[in-house]
């Protein structure tokens, strides 16, 4: 077994989560990867999408839609712009945060606001269909 390391998710509000985690995948902006115990440092961008976090065998999952990962071989912190437990993600809510983020990207006025904007219409419209099924 690999062991734990300590994980916090923090956002401009408050601290979202603060646990010693088995594992922690997160939706890096070059794609998803999977931080464990011992992991090499490093600094990722984060794209919208779900923070799966392992804590003694059980997931909790978070969405985020956007922020930054700093990797240290025992602690990841994570700084996101906004973070959300998906349990309190209600189909009302859902239907917000996507109805916002079609808005930031029709108002978008660079490429990588765009891009972003885009990516959490598409990953929020994904929990949408799953919560729903």
């Amino acid at each position: 077994m690999a062991g734990t390391f300590k994980f916090e998710l923090v956002s401009p509000e408050r601290i979202v989560m603060s646990v010693d985690a088995d594992q922690v995948r997160l939706p890096g902006s070059d794609g998803d990867f999977t931080v464990l115990a011992g992991h090499s440092p490093v600094i990722a961008n984060l794209r919208p999408g779900t923070v799966d976090v392992m804590v003694q065998g059980v997931t909790k999952r978070v969405f985020l839609k956007s922020g930054f990962a700093d990797v240290q071989p025992d602690v990841l912190t994570v700084l996101a712009k906004d973070a959300t437990d998906i349990a309190e993600l209600t189909g009302a809510r859902l239907a917000s945060e996507i109805e916002m983020a079609e808005l930031a990207f029709k108002d978008a006025k660079h490429d990588e606001d765009r891009r972003m904007a885009y990516e959490a219409v598409m990953q929020l419209k994904l929990l949408q269909g799953v919560k729903a099924a």
